[in-house]
């Protein structure tokens, strides 16, 4: 599947490399020349990384990108930019995958198809908060084998598997772009009142029995909602607890 044409958003840059170690180091390379908000897309990752220096394979076929930009309200609200990246990859998902693909999406950024994992989002601070870089990886083509995986992690999948439905990886780029560029949009515009309420339609397990680990601590209960922070309240039979990061496992 390809585009048939490339909608890209105005007064935003795009790198397209070849190879590299990991977009993520190559965004805090470039970061300092940007004066706006770029993707910088990778054919192939050699040292790809994901949340807390885990590896993360990316073969062949995989989508890999990452988008520098300088987050609204400065670094206070930077993290809340992890529920516009996730918001946007579902869109872009959903219109690739069509209207049989089962999206939905794993507080706080995990999107899940099908009840696997089909991607990773990973946000970190560039010069001081002054810019974030934003490092998206998908499955388009092929999942890591399960016992690449943590034993509690989710099951990984991939577009394909799950739908059948290909895409190159550089045709997914203007699709993610544009998607994000809509819901940065409505960040700006509104607030997080409107990402939240998208957010929570999307939302796996809500309303149901979840376990959130929290360092050595492990609490189970009610995935209730997330409140204006972006933390997930969690109802348990000790009370209410507002959770801003935890592994969530269900």
């Amino acid at each position: 599947m390809s585009t048939e044409r490339d909608d890209w958003p105005e007064g935003v840059a795009r790198h397209v490399l070849p190879s590299v170690d990991s977009t993520m180091d190559e965004a805090a390379r470039l970061a300092p020349g940007l004066s706006g908000s770029a993707w910088i897309f990778a054919h192939e990752q050699t040292a790809a990384r994901g949340r807390r220096g885990r590896a993360w394979r990316a073969p062949t076929g995989n989508f890999s990108a990452t988008l520098v930009m300088r987050p609204e309200g400065g670094l206070g609200q930077a993290a809340l930019y992890s529920f516009v990246a996730a918001l946007a990859l579902e869109a872009a998902l959903a219109h690739v995958g069509g209207p049989h693909a089962r999206l939905s999406i794993k507080w706080p950024n995990d999107v899940l198809l099908s009840g696997g994992k089909i991607a990773g989002i990973l946000l970190e601070s560039l010069r001081g908060g002054e810019q974030i870089a934003i490092g998206i990886g998908v499955n388009l083509a092929q999942a890591p084998d399960r016992s690449e995986v943590e034993p509690e992690a989710m099951a990984p999948v991939s577009l394909i598997g799950e739908t059948g439905m290909q895409i190159a990886p550089v045709d997914f780029l203007p699709m993610l772009a544009q998607a994000f560029d809509n819901y940065d949009r409505q960040f700006r515009d509104y607030g997080f009142d409107a990402i939240r309420n998208a957010w929570l339609a999307r939302a796996a397990r809500l309303g149901e029995e979840i376990t959130a680990r929290v360092g050595t601590e492990t609490y189970r209960g009610t995935f209730e909602t997330i409140d204006e922070t972006g933390a997930l309240i969690l109802t348990t039979p000790e009370g209410r607890r507002a959770i801003s990061a935890a592994d969530i496992f269900f």
